[in-house]
C-alpha cells in the first residue's frame, strides 16, 4: 500500500503564534494562506491552522506506558534519524514537553520513540518513530 498525504485542520487562537511555532520552530514550509488560515507542509502532509480566537482546549489524558497521554492529539511518524534531529532541535529551543522524548514499549512489539508537546493554542502533538516501521500496527 502506498501512503498518501493526510489533511488535517486544527483551530488556533493566534495566526502569528501558529506561524512561529509550525513555521519557525518545526520548520514546516508555508503554503497558501489567508488572514484566518494557513497551510503548512508537515513532513509532506497538508496541515492547516484556522483562526478561532475564542477557542478553548479541554484537557484530557489517558495512561499509556506509564505516561499521561493528552487526548486528542495528532502528529507524524518519522524516520528515526528525523525524530532524533527534531528532538535535539526542540530541546535546544527549550520546548516544554508534555512527555519528554523517550523510547516507549522498549523491547516489546511496537517499540517506538515518542514525544509530546503543545502548540501555542494548546493543541497536543506527538512525534514518533519506530525501531521497525513494520511494527506500526503491532499488537
Amino acid at each position: 500500500m502506498t501512503l498518501t498525504p493526510f489533511h488535517i485542520a486544527v483551530p488556533v487562537h493566534d495566526i502569528a503564534a501558529a506561524r512561529a511555532f509550525y513555521g519557525d520552530l518545526l520548520c514546516c514550509p508555508e503554503g497558501r494562506s489567508a488572514p484566518e488560515w494557513v497551510d503548512f507542509n508537515l513532513y509532506g502532509h497538508q496541515f492547516v491552522v484556522h483562526l478561532n480566537r475564542a477557542m478553548t482546549v479541554k484537557a484530557h489524558h489517558n495512561p499509556v506506558d506509564g505516561h499521561d497521554v493528552p487526548v486528542p492529539h495528532f502528529g507524524v511518524v518519522l524516520a528515526m534519524d528525523d525524530w532524533n534531529a527534531l528532538a535535539v532541535r526542540l530541546k535546544a529551543a527549550k520546548v516544554a514537553f508534555v512527555i519528554e522524548p523517550y523510547i516507549r514499549f522498549k523491547g516489546e512489539a511496537g517499540e517506538q520513540a515518542t514525544m509530546f508537546l503543545l502548540d501555542p493554542s494548546g493543541n497536543a502533538l506527538e512525534f514518533k518513530a519506530f525501531k521497525d516501521l513494520g511494527q506500526l500496527f503491532a499488537t
